[in-house]
């Protein structure tokens, strides 16, 4: 079921309202049900598939943590030697990494016959022919991991509760398009019994409704003119290129945001928090600040559990002693971290899509982030020389110069074939003709004069409630006005969005981008 349904809308509502009315003590019990029901409508399978991936971490977990406490209970119930206490926690230990890896790859078989089989040429590809690919399986499947190796590493005890556990995995807000939540995170509100506050329910309604707008009326707007010139990028050649990498950006931004923001809000009404996704990432001066900012939670969740464990392991640090040995202090000990980042971008690239494009926009981030590490020592040089880092003109420049590459990186997503981004690319220099700006051609691509008025008014709001956001939330702000001030603000969106939004006889909203992924 989309966020845009009138179906889901229909849903939340009665879900918020029940949840208050019943005892608090079945709240979590509810909203379990009510989250599988939710998840059912997209298809029976997507139920068989998360709860095999639940059961399979609930078990191992479990059991990683009863190893855990018996190794404790040994250790309090018998005077040992420091050999011999590492010994049998070595011993363990190892038990442990096995279960935790069994677990791992089960859950991840289970990702890539569904998701990447026909991507690694696997002949199970035709035994899954004609089912789908369940929503939102890369999401869970990384809370599950994460969850699985948090036990491991004795962050926090395993769940002992299945349904609790079942709960974590598939609250619903967030399996389409994440937050990818932490456990420990997520567990200190989502099992808590709420009484009905209205002050919270306004503020998750106001986040809400301003998902809604970023998504109704401003991506599904700008994606009419951006699918025309991506049904025919031969014919849209030169400076086209440029008006779709535009168009993209903003609908990428206003749609992925939108639906976190509907996310969280839908939570929030509940009493619920899940962690931010964004912050104010256009607004970045590199593309390595733009990914800290930028899908912040699978950022972390790469960076955590593949970057560091990857990084100092023993075979990485095998590789760096002996890339030292041969290529000396300084380039040898940049060796591992090099491969394991680049190890990193290319899982973030396939996480989001079983195609050789994302690979290579995994990649090609890698490149830049990495050659912009070596330019450092220049950097500082130019820097200490010019005396230009504090000022206006410069932090604008970074900003826009990141704004430009992750735009044009952005485009590998649109074309399973490379070759096709490459060449629409390239038209720029060879034929760009750049009268398309002004002589009306733009005007011909599903957009009217009309639309563009809006996307540039809405474009607007977003930096702008960017801006203001960099001190206080701008729901706090408005939380502080006068009421009737704050009726009207509430209100004129609410009437923006339905006079605005995309959406009508004849038109069907789009899905959201990342559910896809």
């Amino acid at each position: 079921m989309s966020f845009t349904s009138y179906w889901f809308v229909l849903a939340v509502g009665v879900i918020i309202f029940l949840y208050y009315i019943i005892p608090k003590r079945v709240q979590w019990m509810f909203l379990l049900a009510a989250s599988y029901l939710i998840y059912a409508s997209a298809g029976w399978q997507c139920i068989v598939y998360i709860s095999i991936t639940t059961l399979v971490t609930y078990i191992a977990a479990r059991v990683i943590d009863s190893l855990t406490q018996k190794r404790k209970r040994f250790f309090s119930e018998n005077k040992l030697e420091k050999a011999e206490k590492k010994q049998y926690k070595e011993k363990i230990k190892k038990k442990q990494k096995c279960l935790v890896w069994m677990a791992i790859i089960a859950e991840l078989c289970l990702l890539v016959m569904l998701k990447y089989s026909g991507f690694i040429g696997l002949k199970i590809s035709d035994v899954f022919q004609g089912i789908i690919v369940p929503l939102g399986i890369s999401f869970y499947t990384l809370q599950a991991i994460g969850y699985l190796i948090d036990v491991y590493n004795e962050k926090y005890e395993a769940q002992r509760n299945y349904g609790k556990l079942a709960l974590f995995m598939g609250f619903f807000p967030q399996l389409s398009q994440g937050p990818i939540s932490r456990y420990d995170d997520l567990s200190k509100t989502l099992y808590e019994m709420h009484g009905f506050d209205a002050s919270v329910v306004a503020l998750g309604a106001q986040r809400i409704l301003w998902g809604y707008f970023k998504k109704l009326v401003i991506a599904d707007r700008v994606a009419v003119g951006l699918n025309t010139l991506l049904k025919a990028p031969s014919e849209y050649t030169g400076v086209y290129f440029i008006v779709a990498a535009t168009f993209y950006a903003i609908q990428l931004y206003a749609d992925f945001t939108g639906g976190i923001d509907i996310a969280i809000g839908i939570a929030q009404t509940l009493g619920i928090k899940l962690k931010e996704n964004f912050v104010r990432p256009f607004f970045s001066k590199s593309i390595k600040e733009y990914w800290n900012r930028w899908h912040i939670t699978m950022g972390s969740w790469f960076t955590d559990y593949v970057f560091y464990p990857v990084s100092v392991s023993k075979t990485f640090l095998k590789i760096s002693k002996r890339a030292r040995n041969v290529l000396g202090d300084g380039i040898g000990k940049k060796v591992p971290v090099y491969l394991a980042t680049i190890i990193v971008w290319s899982l973030t690239g396939l996480w989001h899509g079983a195609s050789w494009n994302f690979v290579v926009w995994g990649l090609a981030n890698c490149v830049v982030i990495l050659i912009s590490q070596e330019l450092i020592p220049i950097y500082r040089k130019f820097h200490k020389r010019f005396k230009v880092a504090d000022k206006m003109w410069y932090k604008m420049f970074c900003v826009v110069r990141t704004i430009i590459l992750m735009s044009m990186l952005r485009m590998f997503d649109c074309f399973t074939d490379v070759t096709v981004t490459v060449k629409w690319f390239a038209s720029i220099f060879i034929n760009c003709n750049p009268a398309v700006l002004w002589n009306g051609s733009l005007l011909h691509i599903g957009l009217t004069v009309e639309d563009y008025v809006i996307i540039i008014l809405g474009v607007l709001i977003l930096v702008t409630v960017s801006m203001l956001q960099r001190k206080q939330s701008v729901r706090e702000r408005i939380k502080h006005m006068p009421y009737p001030v704050r009726v009207a603000v509430w209100l004129s969106l609410f009437v923006v969005v339905i006079l605005m939004g995309m959406y009508g006889q004849g038109y069907e909203a789009s899905d959201f981008i990342y559910n896809r992924f």
